[in-house]
Parts: C-alpha cells; sequence; structure tokens
C-alpha cells in the first residue's frame, strides 16, 4: 500500500514527486502540477502532500520523535489524515465558483505564515490556480516567492499558460499525462468494485478522467444522461431539430446546476442566519443584509460554473462521437472512445465526409470558447447544433 496507489498511468510524474519528498535536494518550496482535465492533479497533489508529511508506521508510536519522511507509506497516521484531509498542517483550496477570490487568497498567505503544528511541513494545496483573476495572483506572487522554510506550495492546473509566467517561473512544474483506460479501468475494479466490463467501457467514455469514469461506472443515471447527449447528433435533421436540442441540453445543465446546490445551498443559508442570529423569514436590518447578500451572490456563481460545467462536458462527449466518426470515415486502425455507440458512428460516417465531420467539430470548439467568454449558454449552443445538421 502507497499514497500513490491512487495516481494512475503516470509513473514519471511520481517518480519526481517520491524522490522530491525523501531527498532534500530534491525538494523545493513551491509545485506546479498541471495535466488536462481527469488526469488526477488534485489526487496527485494530496497524495504528494501525504508523502511530505508521511513519518512511516514507526512514526505512530507514542513519543517517537518527527523525522524525515517516509515517502507515503499509506498507514501511518499522518498518511491517512492528509490523504482524508484532515491533517492539521494542509490546507486544500478548490473553487466550486467561478474564480478564487482575492479574500480567500489573502486568508490562505496567512495561514502559510504559520509553523506546522504537527507536520514536518505547512502543506498548501490550490486546486484550480487557474482560476485566480491576474490581481488575486500578484497578491499571491510574494508568498511563494518568500516562503517561510517548512511551508510547501502545491498549485494545479490544466496547463502551464493557464497561471502568470512570474508564478510559474518561481515553481517546479511537474506535468500529467491522460492516463491509458486500461489503468483506469483498473483502479476502478480495484478501489470500488466495479465490473472489470462496466469500467472499461466508462474509462473509455469519459476519455481516462478519472473522476468521470468513476461517476459513469457508478451512476446509471450518468450513463443515461450521456447516451441522451451522444443521440443529439443523430436527432439533429434541421434547424427546428436544432434549436429544440440546444434548449433541451441547456435545461439539463440547469436543472443538474439547481440539483447539486438545493441542499447546499439551503444548509449554507441556515447557519449563517443562525450566525447573525435571526429565524428565516424575520426582517433584517442593513446591516445583515450585505452578508445574506453575498452568500447569495457566491451560491449563483456557484450555479453558473456548475451549468457550464455540465455543458461543457457534454460538448466534449459529442467531440469524441464525431472524433470515432472521422476514426471510421478516415480507416484509422485506432480504438473507438464510444464502443457502446459503434452503429450510429458507422451511420453518421456514412452520411457525411471527413470534411463535414472537422467543420462539426470546429464548431462545437467554437461553443466552448464562446461558453468560456460569458456568451449566454443558449445562444453559444444553438449556433453549435445549427452547425451539426446535415449539408445538403
Amino acid at each position: 500500500m502507497s499514497v500513490w496507489d491512487d495516481v494512475v498511468g503516470q509513473p514519471d510524474a511520481v517518480a519526481v514527486l517520491e524522490r522530491a519528498a525523501t531527498d532534500p535536494a530534491a525538494m523545493t518550496h513551491a509545485w506546479l502540477l498541471t495535466g488536462p482535465p481527469g488526469s488526477g492533479r488534485s489526487v496527485a497533489a494530496r497524495a504528494f502532500a501525504a508523502a511530505l508529511q508521511c513519518t512511516g508506521p514507526e512514526g505512530d508510536a507514542p513519543g517517537a520523535p518527527r523525522g524525515p519522511s517516509g515517502g507515503g507509506c499509506g498507514r501511518c497516521r499522518a498518511c491517512t489524515t492528509t490523504l482524508a484531509g484532515t491533517h492539521p498542517d494542509l490546507t486544500v483550496v478548490a473553487t466550486d465558483k467561478v474564480v478564487i477570490t482575492i479574500d480567500e487568497v489573502r486568508d490562505l498567505i496567512t495561514t502559510a505564515s504559520r509553523t506546522p503544528s504537527t507536520g514536518r511541513f505547512r502543506v498548501i494545496v490550490v486546486e484550480d490556480a487557474d482560476r485566480m483573476a491576474e490581481r488575486t495572483t500578484n497578491v499571491l506572487l510574494k508568498a511563494i516567492e518568500e516562503p517561510p522554510p517548512h511551508t510547501v506550495w502545491v498549485l494545479c492546473a490544466p496547463s502551464a499558460q493557464d497561471v502568470l509566467p512570474t508564478i510559474r517561473s518561481r515553481c517546479r512544474g511537474v506535468v500529467l499525462r491522460v492516463p491509458p483506460a486500461g489503468d483506469v479501468a483498473d483502479l476502478l475494479v480495484r478501489r470500488d468494485g466495479v465490473e472489470p466490463d462496466v469500467a472499461l467501457a466508462a474509462a473509455r467514455a469519459a476519455q481516462s478522467h478519472v473522476g468521470l469514469a468513476r461517476r459513469l461506472a457508478r451512476d446509471p443515471d450518468a450513463r443515461r444522461r450521456r447516451d441522451a447527449t451522444l443521440d443529439v447528433a443523430r436527432r439533429i435533421r434541421g434547424v427546428g431539430d436544432a434549436v429544440l436540442a440546444a434548449g433541451e441540453l441547456v435545461d439539463v445543465a440547469k436543472a443538474e446546476a439547481v440539483a447539486a446546490a438545493a441542499e447546499r445551498d439551503a444548509v449554507e443559508r441556515a447557519e449563517l442566519m443562525r450566525g447573525l442570529g435571526v429565524q428565516e423569514g424575520d426582517t433584517l436590518p442593513p446591516r445583515l443584509r450585505s452578508q445574506v447578500k453575498q452568500l447569495e451572490d457566491d451560491q449563483k456563481r456557484r450555479a453558473t460554473r456548475h451549468q457550464r460545467d455540465v455543458l461543457d462536458r457534454a460538448m466534449v462527449d459529442l467531440l469524441s462521437l464525431y472524433r470515432d466518426v472521422l476514426v471510421v470515415q478516415l480507416g484509422a486502425e485506432v480504438e473507438l472512445v464510444n464502443t457502446q455507440h459503434a452503429a450510429a458512428v458507422r451511420t453518421l460516417a456514412a452520411d457525411s465526409t471527413p470534411e463535414q465531420t472537422v467543420r462539426r467539430m470546429d464548431a462545437i470548439g467554437t461553443a466552448r470558447e464562446r461558453l468560456e467568454g460569458n456568451v449566454a449558454p443558449l445562444l453559444a449552443l444553438e449556433a453549435m447544433t445549427v452547425a451539426l445538421r446535415p449539408q445538403g
């Protein structure tokens, strides 16, 4: 057993991080872990944090001295609490809003200045370093440039270009790759008890995105929603079909965002009202209204991001389908991503040309860019689905 067991398909990255955890000469105070979505950046960051804190099983003995890292045994208290996110010297920041705010970063800097209470290091993991505005990143810069001696920053982003040059120049970079689908399937079988054939189909459909593969393997509703998304390509025969399909995709994304947030939003509001000493329905004095308004604004931003993420995932799924269509049209000897939709792939391949398929993929890519640029989701999706209709 090791803290690295769930970091699948990343032997080179693990070798670098594992050596740094045990060899002071290879260690540095700031790291930037990059890799495509689903490559396991946050999993690798937590595993690295655990390896840094690891005492080895003997370190759990009463009165045992705090010595060098055990490299990530996965069994000692330091490893298990770090992986669980409860170690007192670990701070993890991951936003489900559009951006990490400047106030959150200032709080991180304050935390980073403190001496470790029980561990070898105070480790600060920022899972969404690409979601900081330039002004926010500049606040972080000095803390990364001149950290306290026992503080380690671990930033995660899709690519090095997603963070400011001033930040990445002060971090040691570790690049993660897309893991092989077989390795992801093996993880689902070993960790989650998924049937091997279901695990492999889910890993391929998720394009080796570990989190999505786990969801598809364990949640039949998620598989049905994905199947419905892919069916859009077959159903669109004209402009009317395209407009209806765009509306359906947006409605599904909105419903998922509401469902995902409803319970948490209610709990957060109840906790805030209790902390303010008022009951739901009471008339709030002006000095308290701003706090409630701030919470409501944060919840709206979180819902906006969730809706965008759901729509972006739907577009990635459609891209994978047209990728398979192009594979068939070109006669390439590579495996299909959507093996369970092979019949639909062959039909679409026969009804169009490779040039048309590439244009459809470009339209999906353009829609993703527009959505990222805050274009109204329905407008972006309608333009995309219209471009997916058969050309006479």
